[in-house]
């Protein structure tokens, strides 16, 4: 059976990309946040370019924050977002 995933991209990460959310297949051995990030990068310049430096993207799996390194295990979504800054 193939594992998916929902990504949902938020604030510049979905201006830059021009898709709000998608859902995409699992491949084999993919289980952490970095290598959905990696499956991504492999795929498409843009997603390169935006996810070159994880320090300025913040994660979350089924809205638990996650790390890169965080498994995915059975979350249905990852949300993808920079860091939220307030005043």
């Amino acid at each position: 059976m193939t594992r998916s995933l929902t990504i949902i991209y938020f604030a510049w990460v979905r201006e830059r990309l021009g898709i709000e959310q998608e859902r995409i297949a699992l491949g084999e051995g993919v289980e952490t946040i970095d290598d959905v990030l990696a499956m991504l990068m492999d795929r498409d310049p843009a997603y390169a370019e935006i996810f070159s430096d994880v320090g300025k993207l913040r994660f979350a799996l089924d809205q638990d924050y996650g790390l890169p390194s965080s498994a995915i295990g059975s979350a249905g979504e990852l949300a993808i977002f920079p860091p939220v800054t307030g005043g």
